[in-house]
């Protein structure tokens, strides 16, 4: 098989660039002729992360249409059309032999055009509830590649692959890290360590939730390891340093998430797709708190498919402040609840899911 020349596109969040740079990983293992390029939007996180990870990209003028009345919304057909003219240039160019897209704006139009052109083409869908870039890509590519089954309601049945979420690499082999994790984030051993996530930015919500409650872990021996975001760093250092605890600690930012994933016990967590396909993986007790700020309020959708099938408790935002701390200091002291939490979000973890998208894709090209 000749060089092998990819695209692939999406961004805006976190849950979008890391399948990204796994499905590119997953390829680059197969073939060793490859000439992978991104393509994201401008002023999002991808311009960052996907340099970070050692791959070029190329940024679009494009954003998404505000659902309530907005200025900004003045500028979305003149950027759609920017978006739409700059990704025939970089299709011209880079000639690419397929073309895949992971979610968000940047992907709608490298999608389309691509697909025009008669470029095989996949997207993938990490949630339950589909994105809208997506969904109007669904009539134009190739293969559907989903992490979530019954999808048939949103896309054409006949081009539904059920692959699962792409997880990083670097969590694949968290079991090996507990005694560094524990270090890293000096925990005492003699307690049980929770891990709380409000997301890549943070959570106004869990983090005023743990705040306000935060006496309540000194009194019951958990140490917590607390991701923010950046808006809540000097709040979470106050409380902290008030508190004076040995094992709770706030971080802005974890980049070692393998680590914090291995020593912790108990995880709290937004309910992102792929935040939960990695939960899956990791397979410790849960409780998640969707965000209720996200499009169809599809991380409420995610998170009660696990509940649904007893492998994750629930906390709805507005009931988060009430409930959070209380219904994790309960899980704390339930080792039976633990126990079936773990056993049962087990089963749905799925491993391999770069591996089966990039398989596909190869297949696509050499149809």
């Amino acid at each position: 098989m000749k060089k092998l020349k990819v695209i692939i596109s999406g961004g805006g969040t976190g849950g979008h660039i890391f399948p990204a740079i796994a499905i590119a990983k997953s390829l680059e293992k197969k073939l060793k002729d490859i000439d992978l390029l991104f393509v994201g939007a401008k002023d999002k996180m991808e311009m960052i992360k996907i340099p970070e990870a050692g791959y070029t990209i190329k940024g679009l003028w494009i954003s998404g249409f505000q659902r309530s009345l907005s200025k900004k919304n003045l500028l979305f057909p003149f950027k759609l059309i920017s978006s739409v003219l700059r990704s025939r240039k970089i299709i011209r160019d880079f000639n690419p032999d397929l073309v895949i897209g992971t979610g968000g704006f940047a992907s709608g139009p490298l999608l389309y055009v691509a697909s025009k052109k008669g470029i095989p083409s996949v997207i993938q869908e990490q949630n339950s509830f589909p994105g809208i870039t997506n969904r109007l890509l669904a009539s134009h590519v190739d293969k559907i590649c989903t992490a979530f089954s019954e999808m048939e309601r949103f896309f054409p049945k006949n081009k539904l692959v059920f692959t699962g979420n792409p997880i990083r690499e670097s969590i694949i082999k968290f079991k090996d890290k507990i005694e560094d994790g524990k270090k890293l984030f000096d925990v005492d051993n003699n307690n049980i360590t929770v891990l709380v996530v409000g997301g890549s930015l943070g959570s106004k919500t869990i983090n005023e939730s743990i705040a306000q409650n935060l006496n309540l872990f000194k009194k019951h021996n958990l140490n917590l390891i607390w991701q923010t975001g950046i808006s809540f760093k000097e709040e979470s250092n106050k409380f902290i340093d008030n508190l004076k605890v040995k094992g709770i600690s706030s971080h802005v930012f974890i980049k070692e998430m393998d680590l914090a994933y291995a020593a912790a016990d108990i995880i709290v967590s937004r309910a992102g797709a792929i935040a939960i396909s990695e939960l899956c993986f990791v397979g410790k007790p849960i409780i998640l708190v969707p965000s209720p700020n996200v499009a169809e309020d599809h991380q409420t959708k995610n998170a009660q498919s696990l509940v649904n099938k007893n492998s994750a408790l629930m906390v709805k935002d507005v009931d988060s402040k009430r409930k959070l701390v209380e219904m994790l200091i309960s899980l704390s002291s339930d080792k039976k609840l633990q126990e079936e939490l773990s056993s049962n979000i087990k089963k749905l973890s799925v491993t391999d899911a770069a591996k089966r998208i990039a398989d596909l894709s190869i297949d696509l090209v050499k149809q």
